[in-house]
């Protein structure tokens, strides 16, 4: 009976307001004072009972909620029979607990928004080689799906045949479609607008980056900040000083309808919704725009960051070395250059494959023996009986190999320019010096300027590349310090000693081995084409990796602290200038002070709402 009563409270406000508008009409216009007063008596009586439920709920859990004070209130207006005050503050009370819920509907509709997106059936390549439509849940890794022009793409994988045009809205915030061909990385609720594809799964369901993004968005949702565990204690022992205070009015003064109008104009309903409101719309705001802030806690921590640390490699720059400048010292480099690219072939390494990409020579004959890994120093092999050697200066000095005048000068040009070093020496001579690069992100230094402008104290690089390579990024992007040849330990050693000073530091980072720095800082944040273990440690993930985003996280961070701070301070003036005007005036009752509080808690969550259209200004 309970739950179906508080099913239809909204119902009952509208109810009682038709028997308060009659009740005033029969007193006003047909001076019928028996009808208006049954009107008053049914309306409080049908309105105080939906309150009363919530009332008699929270005192079984041994909580004094807003809702005993109302009830408590109406109560006593009844018995000095103020049947206008009485009804009146039951109507405002429930309409306005009806509009604060359509208002938190269509705030926390940002994030439902996202689970409708999520795809729930795919083509399927089926045994019988014809793609029929199946349950997403029946999509397994490595399946073969068809995505066909305005479909959802239902997993993340990698395009195998076909070409399209995707909107990654969804994934990145970004609206403008991207262009999708063979061995194009796709994801799970991004749409195709133009186009026909057909892709490998490689994650489905929970794990796929939709999954992840709606998995992550919920987790956040649900923690609480300090701030609003705060509120929460505060509201806890708040309201039952306001019931305590009430009894002192009562006693002292012998007034009963003045000790029942402090209950009333005590409430802390804004104080109460207006944290919540804030954390909500803000994590709404960033999943929007591909940005991951896990819970109400790390928004706290993230506004407040006084150092940024970044890697280098994948973060600050593209990630995708390519070969910047080579020098020959061989008599044969064509046949050179082939052995190189048929050793680097066996070694994964960025630097391999960039050097792999730029060598477009035919090697497929060339048998490739004796292929050992050297930790830290590169590679040694075999080819055709000759011995090949290809790693940076350490190597060639561990193995004798004679570095001439020349050649060490050409090497220090190359460190200067903040190239990586690959050195390839057959039979014990030195044939080719290649400088390999990594490029600067497009955007990264004006973002930096733009972090800056955020309050950032200082901005540092940590990288394990050479001290010269890292040095030119920092010059570069205008950074505070540089610090090349870090191991993961190193890196999370410094976080630990800047902790330790008192500061609050953030780490960007992208690969596996930022995972214990990530872990370490107040806050990590992790760009989302780095790897899972990555994005897993982190507590803010940028999902398209732009670098931007980082900016537009900062500020929204903080921008969510402030709004919170603001309706804090709304609630708890309404409060004060209602009691100061209780004591220092005649025109102030329980009415009037029901509706201040019901606008108060309207005006709280609209301010907490606009952060659904925050934006970093330019």
């Amino acid at each position: 009976m309970q739950r179906l009563i508080l099913r239809f409270k909204s119902e009952i406000s509208f109810v009682s307001l038709f028997l308060i508008i009659s009740a005033f009409s029969s007193h006003y216009l047909f001076k019928n004072e028996a009808v208006a007063e049954i009107g008053l008596i049914i309306a409080s009586i049908i309105g105080i009972i939906p309150i009363a439920i919530q009332a008699y709920q929270a005192l079984k859990v041994k909580v004094i909620s807003i809702d005993v004070l109302v009830t408590i209130a109406v109560v006593g207006a009844f018995l000095i029979k103020n049947f206008e005050e009485s009804a009146i503050v039951t109507f405002l009370f429930l309409f306005g607990n009806f509009l604060e819920q359509r208002t938190l509907n269509k705030t926390r509709s940002a994030i439902k928004e996202l689970t409708e997106m999520a795809p729930l059936v795919a083509y399927k390549l089926m045994e019988d080689n014809e793609f029929h439509e199946v349950l997403i849940d029946d999509v397994d890794i490595n399946d073969t799906l068809l995505v066909k022009t305005g479909a959802k793409v239902p997993v993340d994988g990698y395009v195998i045949s076909g070409s399209g045009y995707i909107n990654e809205a969804t994934i990145t915030g970004e609206s403008v479609p991207v262009k999708k061909e063979l061995n194009s990385k796709v994801y799970a609720g991004t749409i195709l607008e133009n186009g026909t594809i057909e892709i490998i799964a490689e994650k489905v369901g929970e794990d796929t980056t939709f999954g992840k993004i709606i998995e992550l968005v919920e987790e956040a949702q649900d923690s609480k900040s300090k701030t609003e565990k705060f509120i929460d204690r505060f509201s806890k022992y708040y309201t039952p000083i306001v019931l305590l205070i009430g009894i002192i009015v009562f006693l002292i003064w012998q007034d009963i309808e003045l000790a029942i109008t402090v209950l009333v104009l005590g409430c802390p309903g804004a104080l109460v919704i207006g944290v919540p409101v804030s954390n909500v719309a803000g994590i709404g705001n960033g999943a929007r725009n591909g940005i991951l802030l896990k819970g109400s806690e790390t928004i706290n921590d993230f506004s407040k960051v006084d150092v940024f640390l970044f890697d280098k490699t994948g973060t600050l720059t593209i990630g995708r070395p390519i070969v910047s400048s080579i020098k020959s010292y061989g008599n044969n480099y064509d046949r050179d250059l082939s052995y190189l690219k048929a050793v680097e072939k066996e070694s994964d390494h960025p630097l391999a494959k960039a050097i792999t990409a730029y060598i477009t020579s035919d090697n497929n004959n060339l048998k490739v023996e004796n292929t050992k890994v050297i930790k830290g120093k590169g590679i040694k092999a075999n080819i055709n009986g000759d011995e090949i050697v290809v790693g940076n200066v350490r190597l060639m000095e561990s193995k004798k190999i004679e570095i001439t005048n020349d050649m060490f000068n050409y090497i220090k040009f190359l460190e200067n320019e903040g190239n990586s070093l690959v050195i390839t020496a057959i039979n014990n001579k030195i044939v080719i010096i290649m400088g390999i690069k990594d490029q600067i992100r497009n955007d990264v230094l004006a973002e930096i300027k733009r972090l800056k402008k955020l309050g950032v104290k200082e901005l540092i690089v940590l990288s394990g590349d050479n001290q010269a390579s890292v040095n030119l990024v920092s010059k570069e992007l205008g950074l505070t310090k540089a610090y090349g040849n870090m191991l993961p330990e190193d890196k999370q050693k410094y976080i630990k000693a800047l902790q330790e000073q008192g500061l609050r530091v953030a780490f960007v980072g992208d690969g596996v081995n930022d995972a214990p720095s990530l872990a370490t800082a107040n806050i990590g944040i992790a760009m989302g084409s780095g790897t899972d273990v990555a994005i897993e440690t982190s507590d803010v993930v940028l999902i398209d990796s732009k670098f931007s985003k980082l900016n537009h996280a900062l500020g929204l961070s903080k921008s969510i602290v402030r709004n919170m701070w603001q309706n804090i301070i709304i609630a708890l003036l309404v409060v004060a200038i209602l009691i100061i005007s209780l004591l220092t005036s005649d025109w102030m009752n329980m009415s009037i002070g029901m509706l201040v509080h019901e606008g108060s808690i309207l005006v709280v969550i609209l301010n907490g709402m606009r952060l659904l259209k925050y934006k970093l200004r330019k």
